[in-house]
């Protein structure tokens, strides 16, 4: 049987492949693809959390709640990407310095 510790490190280099990604990448898309890592490494979290506790954790409800909240947010991004990429011809946040009416 798989232990906690397990899920929490795998949790640990999802998140911390998340956050790299942010930092690192000057891609709009490359930055989402960062935040959606994060997102599901907390889903990570809270599934096997709730698993393993004794106590009546509710972390499927939460893990879903998060996938919803990430399925908005993707779709928001992505419209905002696809404006600034036909306003611009780019996607590149180092270059995007002002916002246009």
């Amino acid at each position: 049987m798989i232990q906690l510790n397990t899920f929490l490190i795998i949790s640990a280099i999802v998140f911390s492949t998340g956050i790299f990604t942010i930092l690192y990448k000057k891609n709009v898309i490359g930055i989402l693809m960062g935040v959606e890592l994060i997102l599901n490494s907390v889903n990570l979290n809270f599934i096997s959390f709730a698993k393993y506790s004794d106590a009546q954790i509710n972390g499927q409800m939460i893990a879903i709640f998060i996938m919803i909240l990430a399925a908005a947010e993707a779709a928001i991004a992505l419209a905002i990407i696809l404006n600034i990429y036909r306003d611009r011809a780019m996607v590149d946040v180092t270059l995007i310095d002002e916002m246009k009416n």
